[in-house]
């Protein structure tokens, strides 16, 4: 069983990809400080598959910390990058919190990685780097523009970094970057899902909790974009599928097929749905009825956006296979066995 380390491995996506790599032969180990995410996802992740996984509670951004793992655990094949914040909106506020902890973990990786020969990394980056795009759907081949919020500049510059990274003589990393459009939904089993600490900064689980009256009201951020309902656009895809691309990359490069030392893949439906659009499909899919309100817009939000996911489909073999409808009812599903 090859070790793959996995940074933010007990949080929203990172909880979903430990099972899916468990379950498909390798054998996942946790780094997690859980600055955002819960140890009840360690229960999620132990009941589901029946073992439990290796779990270091390390900032990934202390580099003597992190050393250690890779100590502790000889034979390391590859690691999954996930450890970062992830709120747009909260990025516009503590910008320097998103640059200190996004880039500074991955430069602590990318130093320790070399030390101990692990040469395959996946990178969960994101369609921010695209920033607000001429043309939909964006490909990987749309130029990235200036984003939209300190997140996004974070994941920009730390996409920038690994390809500098590639073109230098000595380097023996291959590099996927996952560019993820809005994972959405929770495991079949509801024993992991989309746990926020505090208010939701995502619409999903914000629409979860108004409708289990935790929160009052949903308030929709804008409805004059230039989109067919007048508010934002996004393309939804679920968490589990999303985890399963994570592991198809780490094949890849465990079987060096990779055709450059960085390459990049657009995870998304290829299909967009407006924010209004997706609270119908929720009605639909739970039988609740929600209360919302529109409000102003919020800052750094990107009107539009939703991926031409045809190169993952044809190079890695990837699609995704769970409906809007279906990922919105696991959700749902998820929320209930909260308390």
């Amino acid at each position: 069983m090859s070790k793959i380390l996995v940074t933010g491995g007990a949080g929203y996506i990172g909880s979903h990809a430990v099972v899916e790599l468990q379950q498909a032969g390798y054998q996942p180990i946790i780094v997690d400080n859980f600055s955002n995410s819960q140890e009840s996802a360690l229960a999620g992740i132990e009941s589901i598959l029946g073992t439990s996984v290796p779990i270091y509670r390390i900032d990934c951004a202390d580099e003597a910390a992190l050393r250690g793992v890779f100590q502790a655990e000889p034979g390391i094949a590859g690691v999954i990058h996930f450890a970062a914040f992830k709120a747009v909106g909260e990025s516009v506020e503590k910008p320097l919190a998103y640059f200190r902890n996004n880039v500074g973990s991955l430069l602590t990786l990318l130093a320790v990685m070399p030390e101990f020969g692990v040469e395959n990394l996946v990178f969960s980056s994101s369609c921010t780097v695209y920033g607000i795009p001429d043309a939909l759907p964006v490909t990987e081949a749309t130029p990235t523009k200036p984003a939209s919020s300190p997140y996004g500049r974070t994941k920009q510059m730390c996409e920038d970094i690994m390809h500098d990274v590639s073109a230098a003589s000595t380097n023996k990393l291959r590099t996927i970057l996952l560019r993820y459009f809005n994972p959405i939904g929770a495991h079949e089993s509801a024993k992991i899902g989309e746990l926020p600490l505090g208010v939701p900064n995502n619409l999903v689980p914000f629409i979860t909790q108004t409708a289990a009256g935790i929160r009052e009201k949903l308030t929709i951020y804008g409805n004059d974009y230039d989109t067919p309902d007048g508010t934002n656009i996004r393309d939804y895809i679920h968490v589990v599928d999303l985890a399963k691309a994570h592991v198809v990359a780490v094949q890849r490069l465990l079987d060096h097929k990779a055709s450059e030392t960085v390459e990049t893949f657009n995870v998304g439906t290829g299909h967009g749905n407006t924010v209004l659009e997706v609270v119908q499909a929720f009605e639909q899919a739970s039988g609740q009825k929600l209360n919302y309100s529109i409000g102003l817009r919020r800052p750094g939000d990107v009107p539009a956006i939703y991926a031409d996911a045809t190169k993952a489909e044809q190079v890695l073999g990837f699609k995704t296979e769970t409906s809007l409808l279906d990922s919105l009812a696991s959700s749902w599903k998820w929320q209930q066995t909260l308390k």
